[in-house]
């Protein structure tokens, strides 16, 4: 830490860039953020605490956005991630002329465009899409980075920038100018860049229903959870009916959102905003800031994902000899979920299964409990009633990736190699933190002999598990614990290294 700085300055800072920016920095970026503070104490030439009073009750929109020179990342390529421009090429375009055909406009949005590469891929894709000429195209980028669009406006770049462009796509669009390569006049002209925060509720560029297409990618894994909500609700919202998101390959709306379809095509994953939308979830919420909560906040008593979590532990804690789990006070389960799972971990899948159904109050449709009946019914190999409880449970929670997760076992089940690794790759899209999906895809991959694609999936699912969720591995496992499911992945891994 910089001499002078104070760890509670540095906490101070780090909830003004979430404020004002956005972001979300952890305990390992301290070091970094103290020495940004220290450098624009330097620059501005204020006390650190007249400079934050600054930040904290003005906003100050200069220094934000001098501020995002320093902490925002803009390393980027032309036509990053192809796969989404093949599918916008093929899908959305198509797909949104035939809803605006009376109007004959279309409009498109890069939010977070860096130094304008993806504007222009994306520019430059629209050029090439079959039957767009005489339609009014808008497309718009935006940054708060000022640097970065300095940047994109010269769209003067670098071969390196051009590492995954088309040969013919870069010999047509762009002309040498010594070592770096210069955008051609046409594609430039096609993209507005503007200075905007991703973080503030922006009437003017959030106007309802005014866009048909958002790049939004890689932005909101660096915001905090409520900032990336309140980002996808004024995305959902500027969007039409139909339009389309594409976001970075690593994020997903899990958790954020249910205005929106899950889409799938030529091997990436998008979404589509669904005709009606639906309110916002709660914020997510991570493990630690549940166990913070008081005890005596209320609790639903539908609340099945923490009672099936803390009821797998209860269960865990008897067989071990111990009457509370070690470390944790938490409510007590109901007596009739741990048995559920008592019976779950003793394989007794049958008489699991007949005890959820008995004891079932409330709403028959809840999710959580749909997936814990789902699971249990593709144990006891009643493999057309799990699928049945598994699309009722999508019908109410599109993005669930354990009922993907369900039915790619029973697509496995029934012979169905294919259908079961797609539902596997959603599952594992959804949550990347899932071991099992990633332990399924890699069995079926070794039992096709793709040995590459079996090799990454099992070495992937051996990291998961080390670390996956106790309550995740009951649920899941069948029957298997954490030491067994580990030896399974291993020992498929070594038959996959002596495969010829």
């Amino acid at each position: 830490m910089s001499e002078g700085l104070r760890t509670a300055d540095i906490e101070r800072f780090r909830d003004t860039l979430s404020r004002c920016l956005g972001l979300q920095f952890d305990g390992a970026k301290s070091g970094f953020l103290a020495e940004v503070l220290q450098r624009r104490l330097d620059q501005v030439g204020e006390p650190t605490d007249a400079y934050l009073d600054r930040l904290e009750t003005a906003g100050a929109p200069a220094e934000c956005a001098a501020l995002a020179r320093e902490v925002t990342v803009g390393e980027t390529y032309f036509f990053r991630n192809s796969q989404q421009f093949d599918a916008l090429v093929d899908i959305a375009p198509p797909d949104r002329m035939r809803a605006n055909v009376a109007t004959r406009r279309l409009r498109l949005l890069s939010a977070g465009c860096a130094s304008g590469e993806e504007a222009y891929s994306l520019a430059i894709a629209l050029r090439e899409t079959v039957g767009i000429i005489g339609w009014e195209v808008s497309l718009r980028a935006i940054d708060i980075n000022p640097g970065a669009l300095e940047k994109a406006a010269g769209a003067r770049y670098s071969s390196w920038a051009l590492r995954e462009t088309p040969p013919r796509t870069r010999e047509r669009w762009f002309h040498a100018a010594g070592r770096d390569f210069v955008l051609d006049p046409e594609i430039r002209a096609a993209v507005r860049f503007d200075e905007r925060n991703l973080a503030v509720d922006d009437a003017e560029l959030w106007q309802p229903e005014s866009l048909d297409v958002v790049f939004c990618r890689n932005v909101i894994m660096y915001f905090a959870p409520e900032r990336a909500q309140a980002l996808i609700g004024r995305i959902a919202r500027a969007l039409q009916p139909g339009g389309y998101l594409f976001l970075g390959h690593a994020e997903t709306l899990r958790g954020l959102s249910e205005d929106f379809h899950l889409r799938h095509t030529h091997d990436t994953f998008y979404y589509q905003r669904k005709e009606e939308a639906r309110p916002a979830p709660p914020p997510p919420i991570t493990r630690s800031r549940r166990d913070a909560v008081n005890d005596t906040q209320p609790v639903a008593d539908d609340a099945w994902v923490d009672m099936i979590r803390d009821a797998s532990e209860r269960v865990a804690a008897l067989a071990a000899g111990s009457s509370q789990p070690q470390e944790r006070q938490t409510r007590e389960p109901p007596p009739n979920l741990i048995g559920v799972l008592d019976l779950l971990k003793r394989e007794q899948f049958a008489d699991a299964l007949n005890l959820l159904r008995s004891s079932a109050q409330g709403d028959n449709q809840d999710p959580d409990r749909l997936l814990l009946e789902a699971t249990l019914l593709a144990n006891c190999r009643l493999l057309p009633a799990a699928e049945d409880a598994c699309r009722l449970l999508l019908s109410i929670d599109e993005l669930n990736a354990g009922a993907y997760y369900v039915l790619a076992l029973c697509r496995e089940s029934v012979g169905d190699s294919v259908g079961a690794a797609e539902h596997d790759r959603v599952a594992a899209y959804l949550d990347p933190c899932f071991a099992m999906p990633r332990l399924h895809l890699g069995l079926l991959a070794r039992r096709a002999r793709e040995q590459d694609v079996a090799q990454r999936e099992l070495a992937l699912a051996s990291v998961l598990l080390k670390r996956e969720d106790a309550s995740r591995l009951l649920l899941f496992g069948g029957g298997f614990n954490r030491d067994s499911l580990l030896a399974l992945c291993e020992s498929a891994l070594r038959d996959c290294s002596c495969a010829p």
